[in-house]
Formats: C-alpha cells, structure tokens, sequence
C-alpha cells in the first residue's frame, strides 16, 4: 500500500482535531458541571430530567403565588383588625351614651368622635391591596367598595359577591381575597316590632311597645316569624272590660297570651306593652321582617339619634339599643372573617413547606441524573488532553521524516 504525504497529514490532523473536541466536550461539561450536554449523550436521563425541570418550574410558580396570596391575606388581616378595633371603640361610646346624667352637649360630643370612627372604617372598607386593587370589592375589584348614597343617606357596598382564588398546588386553590357581603353586609340587625307605637282603637287611646328583653324577644322573633305570610305576624292585644278588666294577645289570630289587665304594662316574650285608656280597646303592631346592616349605616343611624334634640327616652334608648346590637353583630362578623383567613393563611404555609420540601426533592432527582461527578470528570479531561498532547507531538515529529534519515 502507498502512502502519500497527503494522507499521512489528513490522518494526523483528523486524530488532532477528534481528540481535541474530546477535550472540549470534557471542559465544557467540567465548567458546566453536568454530564449531559446534549439529549443524545443519555436519551433517557435526559427525558426524565426535563419532567423534573417542569415541575420544579411549576413549584416555583406555586412558591410565587402563596407569597402573593399570603401578603395579600396579611394585609386584609391587619385591616380587618383595625375595622375590629375601631368597631370596640364605637360599642364603648355607645354604651357611654346610655348614661342618663348626658346632656345634649354631651351626647353631641360622643356624636363627634362616633363621626370620626365612621371616616376611619369608609377608608378602611375603602382599602386596596399592594397591587392597587380594592380588597372588599369582589370581582369588582377596580371599584370603589363602599360610597356614601346622598339621595337615601346611607352607605352602600358598590362591589359583588365573587372571591378572588390563586392555586397554590395541584388541585388546591385557595381564596386570596373577603368581599363586602362576606365581611360587613351579612350582619344581623336588631330584631324588633315593626313600630313603637301601636294602632290603638276603642277605649285604648295610646300606646308603646319597647322590647326590653332582647335575648328573649329573639328567640320569640327567630320561632315565630313567616316570611311567606305578612298577616302571621301580625300582633294584636285586645282588653276587655271585667270584674277584672282582662287582655288577649293573638299572633296572626292565634291565641299566644292572656291574663288579668290592671293598666299596668304587660311584659310578653321580651317586650313591654304599655297601653293608656279604657276596657274595652285594641292596640295592632307586628314583628318586624330581619334585616341586614352594615356598621357604617349602624353608626350613621347613632349619630342622627346622638345629635336629635328633644328625643323621647324610649326612642333614644331605642337607637342606643339598635346601636348596641349592629355593633355587636358587626364585630362577631369580623371576628367570623379573620378565623376564615387565618385558616387560609395556614393552609398556604403548609403548601409553602410541603411544595419547598417536593422542590428539594425534584431538584436531588434531577442532580443525580445530570449533575457531574468532579473528580471523574477531571481525570477525563487530563486523559483526553493527554492524548491530544501525544498526538500533537507525534504530528510534529512524523511531519520531520524523510529518506535521507535512513541513508547511511
């Protein structure tokens, strides 16, 4: 076989140029510290360490928004406390208000600081978000939650009743997010009759009904009320002319009560019924439908009593009592929302750490299918360059050769 210079070179140069990409592919996967450069070099690792990539990125994704969604809860949190605070003050007052010794004066005074709470909740029913969105708002979340209605004269919640929720894993999503109706509409007013003074007729020429006892009225209220039918609620007390003067009580015609009638006020399931006149008479009031209100139109509603001059004992106790209970039912409702939020931001720590943990995980698997082992890597790498060496010098010293090297 004849061997021209020609193909001496081309053989050397191509052993140069082989051993030489060796030794690139030896430092590039030193300084890349992975044993996989392309998916060729281990189809199989290289398969399974893109689906660990993907849920790792998916994890991350997770992580980012149970930080959102825990930030946006702490937020709400630490208003909602605020509201709560706020509300406890507005209760203090009111109670405060109740002393018989106040003047005028001095209930116009707690008016002013009760004014000053009410601005302090519209902005904090009002509040937004880090990312300027309104908290309360629902999905309505660009608009204003609450706004002052001029023509009625009470505040009115301007959202809806959606919740905002971000997925914090597979299959879990958790609400990021209160509405108004959740939080501040869904509170119990009073319950109580539909008027304070009742329809009088025959000798009866007046009358009040004051409910006195309100834990039993409500009982009363809550067993016997009917949405359906407004006659069955519908109260009638009827006297009679004796020896003694006597008095019936119907509920929507039924017989509830009866006994002797002395003039003196009848106590009947919390409420005073206190009738002037003569046997035989009527007096006809009901019990009055339960309704929702929030506290901005509660305090509203105290304000106009505080500042009303010439105010009748009954009905100013009246406001104080309407007062008393909107606020108490206000603060349970919020007291309601923060235990449903701090269960939320619970649950989005437990996520935290259970996605942190499965993260840890996912990323061993995926070192341990790719990641390079050093000291193997490098001794490699000396190997090949070793041999890239060699070949470069036997390259050098075959290309000196000649016939005159051999003549003697």
């Amino acid at each position: 076989m004849r061997l021209s210079n020609n193909i001496m070179y081309q053989n050397n140069l191509d052993k140069i140029l082989d051993n030489q990409q060796k030794v690139a592919i030896a430092q590039e996967k030193v300084s890349t510290q992975t044993r996989i450069l392309t998916p060729s070099d281990d189809p199989a690792a290289s398969a399974q360490a893109l689906l660990f990539s993907e849920r790792i990125d998916i994890n991350e994704q997770f992580q980012k928004n149970n930080s959102y969604l825990t930030s946006k809860l702490k937020t709400e949190e630490s208003v909602l406390q605020n509201i709560k605070t706020s509300l406890q003050r507005g209760y203090q007052l009111t109670v405060q208000a109740g002393n018989g010794a106040l003047t005028e004066q001095d209930r116009a005074t707690i008016a002013e600081e009760m004014k000053s709470i009410q601005a302090t909740l519209y902005d904090l029913m009002n509040s937004k978000s880090e990312d300027g969105k309104f908290i309360f708002s629902g999905f309505q979340d660009n608009v204003q939650t609450y706004s002052y209605n001029g023509a009625t004269g009470s505040y009115d919640y301007q959202g809806d009743q959606g919740n905002h929720e971000m997925q914090l894993a597979v299959g879990i999503t958790l609400r990021s997010s209160d509405n108004g109706i959740d939080a501040f509409e869904k509170v119990d007013a009073r319950l109580n009759v539909n008027t304070n003074t009742p329809t009088v007729g025959g000798g009866i020429t007046a009358g009040s009904v004051i409910v006195k006892e309100q834990a039993q009225f409500d009982a009363y209220h809550k067993a016997n009320y009917d949405p359906l039918v407004p006659a069955n609620n519908d109260l009638q007390v009827t006297v009679t002319a004796g020896a003694p003067d006597t008095y019936a009580i119907t509920l929507g015609g039924t017989p509830v009560a009866s006994g002797n009638y002395n003039g003196e006020a009848i106590n009947f399931q919390g409420m005073e019924i206190d009738l002037s006149g003569t046997a035989p008479g009527t007096a006809d009031f009901s019990l009055a439908p339960p309704e929702k209100k929030n506290m901005l139109n509660t305090l509203e509603e105290l304000i106009t009593g505080l500042t009303t001059p010439g105010l009748s004992n009954d009905a100013y106790r009246e406001f104080l009592a309407d007062g008393i209970t909107g606020l108490t039912n206000a603060q349970n409702q919020i007291s309601i929302t923060q235990a449903n939020l701090g269960g939320r931001l619970k649950v989005a720590e437990r996520l935290l750490d259970s996605t942190t943990d499965i993260n840890i995980n996912h990323k061993e698997s995926k070192a341990n299918l790719i990641e390079l082992d050093m000291a193997a890597a490098i001794s490699e790498l000396t190997k090949e360059e070793t041999a890239l060496q060699a070949s470069q010098a036997t390259f050098g010293r075959l290309t000196q050769l000649s016939l005159f090297d051999y003549i003697r």
